[in-house]
């Protein structure tokens, strides 16, 4: 059994692989006596990640920190700099080619962050978008202004508000899904339709596909997931 820890910008994210099948689970339920190794997907820096890397150096376990390469296998990361780009990122791209083979892809990662990226079906990154989360927007524009202000029960929208909270929240969601709707525009120039695959990931990612296009398809793993077929190239190569 391998434990997977998604260590993102708020918060660290735990599960379990054996076998193929991921489960998340919360870091004091980890079965330490069933794990063989440890996988890492660090984003920044987080005191959580610690105690779980003392349980697991106490045990003589092997943990590895998944790292972005210029290429893996016949992925082709769009970077210059490939260290530069988030390890996030790079295992959402990972993972969305592993499961839809053949298929170019649009991945959109939504939490503190939204990152919009572009796999070709050949498996090129095209690269991407990073845009403040929808909580992000929200806080800059409310904490920088006066008279600007927001609540927690006005729920997520993309018609014109009709009050400041509506406003700024539909604003918020409306230039989000507008930035990916951008990406699979410029995407569907080069591609047919049945050849694209809407990816959708993190916190808000779910709200984004309903406001977007419901035939993508939402995982609560794909960090998790890209982490996997990480490794395996890590056996294989």
């Amino acid at each position: 059994m391998r434990l997977l820890i998604d260590v993102g910008n708020t918060a660290v994210k735990v599960a379990t692989e054996r076998q193929g099948q991921i489960s998340v689970i919360s870091e004091p339920t980890i079965p330490w006596q069933d794990v063989s190794e440890v996988l890492i997907a660090q984003v920044g820096k987080n005191d959580d990640l610690e105690p779980i890397l003392q349980q697991a150096k106490s045990r003589s376990l092997p943990y590895m920190f998944a790292t972005v390469t210029a290429t893996l296998g016949d992925l082709v990361c769009a970077y210059p700099e490939f260290n530069n780009l988030g390890i996030d990122r790079w295992l959402t791209v990972v993972a969305s080619h592993h499961l839809f083979p053949g298929k170019a892809c649009v991945i959109v990662d939504s939490g503190t962050a939204t990152k919009v990226d572009v796999l070709t079906a050949s498996g090129q990154h095209q690269g991407g978008w990073i845009l403040p989360g929808l909580d992000m927007m929200i806080e800059s524009l409310v904490v920088n202004t006066q008279k600007v202000f927001c609540d927690e029960h006005t729920e997520f929208a993309t018609s014109f508000g009709k009050n400041t909270p509506n406003a700024v929240k539909n604003a918020a969601l409306s230039a989000t899904v507008a930035l990916a709707q951008r990406a699979i525009d410029e995407i569907e120039q080069s591609v047919e339709a049945q050849q694209l695959q809407l990816v959708f990931a993190g916190g808000y990612g779910e709200l984004i596909q309903q406001h977007l296009d419901s035939s993508g398809i939402y995982f609560d793993d794909l960090v998790m997931q890209g982490l996997v077929y990480w490794r395996k190239y890590q056996q294989n190569a």
